[in-house]
């Protein structure tokens, strides 16, 4: 005959641990071996763009921004420089690198190869080119002389939700707060300025713009979504700081938000996706008080 088996205070306790050693060995991160290329850096937000070689159980080779948990490894590693680094995936979801290793060295491919250009400081004039908008109409900076204007830099195709369309919903909730005052708004305007001019032509940048501002196109009046030659947007992002390269249709950037004076001056940047729109908001509003 047998007997049941009792289980006292401590023997419960001893099967609740080994439960939860058990889920926690389940929900445990994954390691995954990387290799690729660097193609730019971003100390802002402790990013790395990479042209990553094919990561088996994880993801094919692409083009992809990676969060970096190793301050030394994040401090050694250069643009064009080819390394080695654990993925760390997370229970969530979530991924980043850890332990980098450059492991060769390689040559730039940025769209700025060969050129040199003055970065832009606060105070300075940005360049005046033509850019060509949504409606097939060429405007430049100094149409604006009596407003702010809060530009930025996105293409249409971006596939990364932290990237270009945070940048653009960002954009909007700022328009849509400015435009419950008048005055503040007509003092001011917008201009996203498109990194894949091949691509983005007025059409594909109307259908873009449209589909930020609730379908409404008299938000047109307030926010130009623009191209311009390559050679001017090279001038316009090497003035900025920004790095950006394209691969077999997807473009690798860094991000930089700039609002120009009623001048035509650089007032004010905020690097990377990591602004809050109350900052810029009460920015603009200030600067447009003052341009009253």
């Amino acid at each position: 005959m047998t007997r049941p088996i009792k289980f006292g205070s401590a023997g419960f306790i001893f099967i609740m641990c080994l439960s939860l050693l058990l889920a926690g060995c389940q929900s445990s991160p994954t390691t995954y071996t990387l290799t690729g290329r660097v193609i730019s850096k971003q100390p802002a937000d402790q990013q790395l763009i990479i042209d990553n070689d094919d990561i088996p159980g994880f993801m094919p080779a692409m083009t992809m921004p990676y969060a970096v948990k190793d301050p030394d490894g994040f401090g050694r590693v250069q643009p064009a420089d080819l390394i080695r680094a654990n993925v760390i995936k997370g229970p969530a979801g979530n991924f980043w690198l850890e332990h980098l290793a450059v492991i060769g060295k390689g040559t730039a491919r940025s769209s700025g190869e060969g050129t040199a250009s003055q970065v832009l400081m606060i105070g300075d004039k940005v360049p005046d080119v033509p850019m060509v908008n949504q409606d097939g109409k060429t405007i430049r900076f100094s149409d604006f002389k009596e407003e702010t204007v809060l530009l930025t830099f996105v293409y249409t195709r971006c596939p990364f939700p932290d990237y270009c369309p945070l940048l653009t919903r960002q954009f909007a909730n700022i328009q849509k707060e400015l435009a419950k005052n008048p005055d503040d708004y007509k003092k001011t305007h917008f201009i996203s300025i498109s990194l894949d001019p091949k691509y983005d032509k007025p059409a594909v940048l109307r259908e873009y713009g449209l589909s930020n501002m609730d379908h409404d196109p008299n938000g047109f009046g307030h926010w130009d979504f623009v191209s311009t030659t390559p050679a001017d947007l090279l001038k316009l992002t090497a003035g900025f700081g920004l790095s950006y390269s394209e691969q077999d249709g997807q473009i690798s950037h860094s991000m930089n938000t700039i609002l120009l004076a009623a001048d035509g001056t650089v007032a004010n940047m905020w690097p990377g996706n990591e602004w809050k729109t109350s900052e810029v908001l009460d920015v603009m509003r200030h600067a447009a008080t003052a341009n009253k």
